[in-house]
Order: C-alpha cells, then sequence, then structure tokens
C-alpha cells in the first residue's frame, strides 16, 4: 500500500545519542509532503485528464461509426438512385421508341391513304376528261351536220319572209 502524506507526516523516528537533527529530519519530511501532496494532485489531474480524454475518444470513435454508417448508408441510397434511375431511363426510351414506332406506323398508314386518294383522284380526272372530250366531239359532230345548214336556210328563208 502507497505511503500518504499523512504517514508521511505522523511518522516518528526513534533517537539515539549522535542522531540527525530533529529540526533537520523535520523540515525535510515537511518538504517530502509538500512535494508528495503536489504529486499526488497533479496525478490526479493527470487521471482526471485522462478519464476526460478517453471519453472524448470513446465519443469521437462513436461519431466516427455514425459516420461510416451514414456514409455505407448514402452510397447504398445513392447506388440505389442510380439504379433507379437508369431503370426509369431505359423505361423513357422503350417508351419512346414504342412511339416513334407508332408515330412512323401512322404516318406510313396515312401516306398509303393519300397516295390511293391521289390515284382515286387521277382515275377521277381522266375519265372526267374523257367524257368531256366525248361531248365536245359529240358536239362538234353534231354542229358538222348537214342538217344545220338547212336550218340557217330555213332561218334565212323566214327572215326574208318576214
Amino acid at each position: 500500500m502507497p505511503l500518504t502524506p499523512l504517514d508521511i507526516h505522523n511518522k516518528e523516528f526513534g533517537r539515539r545519542l549522535r542522531g540527525y537533527d530533529e529540526d533537520e529530519v523535520n523540515e525535510f519530511l515537511d518538504q517530502i509532503i509538500k512535494d508528495y501532496e503536489a504529486m499526488i494532485r497533479e496525478n490526479k489531474d493527470l487521471q482526471n485528464q485522462l478519464q476526460a480524454m478517453q471519453e472524448k475518444l470513446g465519443h469521437f470513435a462513436n461519431i466516427e461509426e455514425t459516420l461510416s454508417k451514414t456514409i455505407i448508408v448514402a452510397q447504398e441510397a445513392a447506388d440505389e438512385l442510380k439504379g433507379n434511375a437508369k431503370k426509369e431511363a431505359q423505361l423513357i426510351v422503350k417508351e419512346a421508341e414504342k412511339n416513334a414506332d407508332r408515330i412512323i406506323n401512322e404516318s406510313l398508314s396515312k401516306s398509303r391513304k393519300i397516295a390511293l386518294e391521289v390515284e382515286e383522284l387521277k382515275k377521277q380526272a381522266s375519265i372526267y376528261r374523257a367524257r368531256f372530250r366525248t361531248l365536245v366531239e359529240t358536239q362538234l359532230d353534231l354542229l358538222n351536220q348537214d342538217g344545220w345548214e338547212k336550218l340557217e336556210t330555213a332561218a334565212v328563208g323566214a327572215r326574208e319572209l318576214e
């Protein structure tokens, strides 16, 4: 068991004839007591500081662990978000491709329909032209017939009679 300042203070030495000077020994013991008490206080202060540092170290270790876990969770969340973004981008691309195919197919269908309508209009125009030509030719034939001259002669004769 270590000595305490009180043990040093209460220590008494036996007396002998030609022994040490009692005042000098007492002064030295007093100095030892003061130094020993100072060392004990300093030791307690250092122990308190050590305990405070250990508590801080524990606190920082907890913070480090929490930060590590947070970083891991953030990384996992980022990876998940990245994966979801890729999936969503793929879905958007597929949807765009479907829309593009639909638009192309609709355009081709409309183009074919318009081409058929154009062909139908060309046929109708050709038929109309042929009928009109036939009508004009028929009218020309009528004009070229001999009956018109008789009508003209009759009309001139009727004028003269009047």
